[in-house]
């Protein structure tokens, strides 16, 4: 069965970086996309980033852009978000998770109702 699994969370003083990793297993698509979101207590889930699986296309959210860098290494079946000058308000729940067709536009890529499959997420602290 597919499976995300999200790694790489933990605390980190403000101004430092974290690299999270979404390692993917259980489906053979050739064309699909995986996104990134996140959920801090009492908010909404956040569409941060996605990256295509064929090209490497990639969107971002504008809370994000510039600090955050979403890239993958298909050798290793694994999606990675390297988070740099983290703030304390980006201390959230992240989550990968999997859109399962090769239509994903840049007005949907953040719309948590377009995915199929979630991780279990991982937390990430921006705290000194």
């Amino acid at each position: 069965q597919v499976q995300l699994v999200e790694s790489g969370g933990g605390l980190v003083q403000p101004g430092g970086s974290l690299r999270l990793s979404c390692k993917e297993s259980g489906f053979t698509l050739a064309h699909y996309h995986i996104g990134w979101f996140r959920q801090a207590p009492g908010k909404e889930r956040e569409g941060l980033s996605c990256i295509s699986s064929w090209n490497s296309n990639t969107y971002y959210a504008d809370s994000v852009k510039g600090r955050f860098t979403i890239s993958r290494d298909n050798a290793k079946s694994t999606v990675y978000l390297q988070m740099n000058s983290l703030k304390p308000e980006d201390t959230a729940v992240y989550y990968c998770a999997l859109h399962t067709s090769p239509f994903l536009g840049e007005a949907q890529f953040s719309d948590y109702r377009a995915y199929d499959y979630w991780g279990q997420g991982t937390q990430v602290t921006v705290s000194s």
